[in-house]
């Protein structure tokens, strides 16, 4: 579609539900629901992952990688994480006026179905690109890119919808979040490194709108004075109902001031591939298992089940797990002889979610991170 058109209207995706979805809302919608389930804001970025890598890029030398792929990232992490969980997915993101922002926006609206209606392409932007290397367990990243106009896109006025999750920024306010919190929308806030080294909250403003925030261990240590991350969530918790830090291997723990629940549930061991996206894909999880109404501790646990099996797979957005891959997962681990069974019991709860015909050999096309784009169809 020429990039004039997609500046101006929707168009329906095609094909977007070309493999099976669970649905964890299904048996609480009702004809007054908002249109979406989520809303999302943000930038979308071309990403390129290098895996495969022995150790860091050594200064003047050449590095040469195993693997390579590209897919979406920024925002579209967490949007096609969701919208591959079953939620109705809206996400207002600038997109660059190139062949980059063409393969992102129809991987996003036709390949996952995400509603794009309040996106627009840039015109003579081009798209922000990140290259990341992963190696050794971590990843190191190099991105360039430019800001769009300021009116491209404008969130102010966000659809309705259960939920949104915010990215916040310290010392700077997003006006579309009080908006959307006063017309009863969930945000799940999340937070980058406060460069300013202040790690003050009163500089997140709009933390006082969200129903739950989702730091690392560090940042909510670093924003709480904390000594211990445990100690941090409960102290975040005078300034949010939910606070959820997440532990790296060790796991997450949470802390619900309105109910004095607590939870902690440890991570799953896997061979990481790459781990671009897996934050992301964390926050989905959790967020689905928020709007359907589970515990506490089910939330973690699949929130932290749908990261590791991100991580086995190229790329941030193209990583995250469907279903049928979460079901083949339960089904695969119930199996094994080896298993300690306190900690099988901690994903009982997916007996009752996956349905039994998600379950199958055959692969099952969820589209995932390639070398390259826009390859010419074959020659007939």
């Amino acid at each position: 579609m020429p990039a004039d058109e997609r500046t101006h209207r929707h168009v329906p995706p095609e094909g977007s539900h070309r493999h099976p979805r669970a649905d964890p809302l299904a048996d609480l919608r009702t004809p007054q629901d908002p249109p979406w389930d989520v809303f999302l804001t943000g930038t979308v970025f071309l990403d390129v992952i290098f895996t495969g890598l022995d150790s860091a890029p050594v200064r003047g030398t050449e590095s040469w990688a195993r693997g390579m792929g590209s897919s979406p990232g920024g925002i579209a992490n967490m949007a096609t994480a969701l919208a591959r969980l079953g939620l109705r997915t809206s996400l207002a993101a600038a997109f660059g006026d190139d062949h980059y922002g063409d393969y992102c926006w129809d991987a996003l609206s036709r390949g996952e179905g995400i509603d794009l209606a309040s996106s627009r392409t840039v015109p003579g932007w081009h798209s922000p690109v990140t290259v990341s290397m992963a190696y050794e367990g971590e990843r190191t990243m190099v991105s360039h890119g430019h800001e769009p106009p300021p009116e491209e896109p404008s969130p102010d006025c966000p659809p309705g919808a259960r939920a949104a999750v915010a990215s916040l920024t310290p010392g700077l306010s997003a006006p579309w979040i009080a908006r959307a919190a006063a017309r009863g929308t969930r945000v799940f806030a999340d937070v980058g490194w406060d460069d300013t080294g202040a790690w003050d909250l009163a500089a997140l403003p709009d933390l006082a709108h969200c129903e739950a925030f989702l730091p690392n261990a560090e940042e909510a240590m670093r924003y709480t004075g904390a000594t211990c991350p445990r100690a941090a969530a409960h102290a975040l918790t005078a300034h949010v109902p939910l606070a959820v830090v997440t532990l790296g291997a060790d796991g997450a723990y949470a802390v619900d001031r309105r109910t004095g629940e607590s939870a902690e549930v440890p991570a799953i061991e896997v061979e990481a591939l790459d781990p671009t996206g897996a934050g992301d894909v964390f926050v989905a999880g959790f967020v689905t298992g928020t709007l359907a109404g589970w515990p506490l501790a089910d939330r973690l646990a699949f929130a932290g089940l749908t990261a590791a099996l991100s991580v086995q797979e190229f790329g941030g957005s193209l990583s995250a797990p469907g279903w049928r891959e979460i079901a083949t997962w339960w089904r695969k681990v119930q199996s094994l002889e080896d298993q300690d069974p306190a900690a099988l019991s901690r994903y009982a709860f997916l007996a009752d979610l996956v349905p039994d015909d998600l379950v199958t050999p055959a692969p099952w096309p969820l589209r995932r991170a390639v070398p390259t784009i826009g390859f010419r169809p074959p020659t007939p």
